[in-house]
């Protein structure tokens, strides 16, 4: 039986429930080994998600949890009953990229690209929370993803940037 939480109804193995992704409500299959991260990749298709670790140390995987960057690989999907997930893909509005995406853009802040998502997810929930972050509040935020490639400086300044971005409150958008 997953564990039931304040947040959402309890579901047991075998069941199904609904989860709020990127604004649309979608049924899943519900059972005690499935993490979000699965049930994001598996289940719902939605790729931009990364595995890398599965040991929660590389960051590749997080997505925002009610604002709030988790790793998904770690996150039992009950707990994600009843709030809601933004992954990558429900970051941008349609053809409009977040203001984060839009910095790492500029920035060239990617070579293989593998850990983008979980750097640009980690920056957008900095920035929801402080649109105007200081340079050790970034570090201390950007800590625990990890780069492969070793392009931190522009992935550094990316966000930097994006803090900077006209009108941008940082993360999410109302």
């Amino acid at each position: 039986m997953v564990k039931s939480t304040s947040n959402g109804p309890s579901s047991r193995e075998g069941g199904e429930a609904s989860l709020r992704v990127n604004g649309v409500s979608r049924s899943i299959a519900l059972a005690p080994d499935r993490n979000l991260l699965y049930v994001l990749r598996e289940e719902l298709g939605l790729t931009g998600t990364k595995y890398g670790c599965g040991e929660g140390e590389c960051g590749a995987c997080k997505v925002l949890l009610d604002g709030v960057a988790v790793r998904a690989c770690q996150t039992p999907a009950g707990e994600a009953i009843g709030r809601s997930v933004t992954t990558i893909e429900g970051l941008a509005e349609g053809e409009r990229l977040h203001p984060v995406q839009q910095a790492f853009l500029e920035a060239g802040a990617f070579q293989c690209g593998f850990c983008t998502p979980g750097m640009v997810v980690a920056a957008a929930a900095l920035l929801g929370l402080n649109p105007r972050p200081s340079e050790e509040e970034i570090l201390a935020a950007m800590d625990g993803n990890l780069c492969r490639c070793g392009g931190y400086l522009k992935i550094l300044d990316a966000v930097r940037r994006a803090s900077r971005s006209p009108g941008s409150k940082g993360g999410l958008s109302p």
